[in-house]
């Protein structure tokens, strides 16, 4: 399973996702779902704007975890 760190970021940069909707142009609907883990696809451009923003990895922003 793939678990996305999004709201680890933005919780250690006390962030809303309206503060990540603004610098990033993103949608609110993406950065929720993204946020609450509930995301089915992700457009690489998405990830590229959310790696550049957060100054990251994209291994920093998605792990994958086993299903155990």
């Amino acid at each position: 399973m793939i678990r996305c760190n999004l709201s680890r970021l933005m919780g250690e940069r006390k962030l809303k996702i309206s503060d990540v909707e603004r610098a990033t142009g993103l949608h609110r609907h993406k950065i929720s779902a993204l946020y609450k883990e509930t995301a089915v696809k992700i457009d690489l451009d998405t990830i590229d704007k959310l790696c550049e923003y957060f100054r990251c990895d994209v291994g920093d922003l998605f792990v994958r975890v086993s299903r155990e």
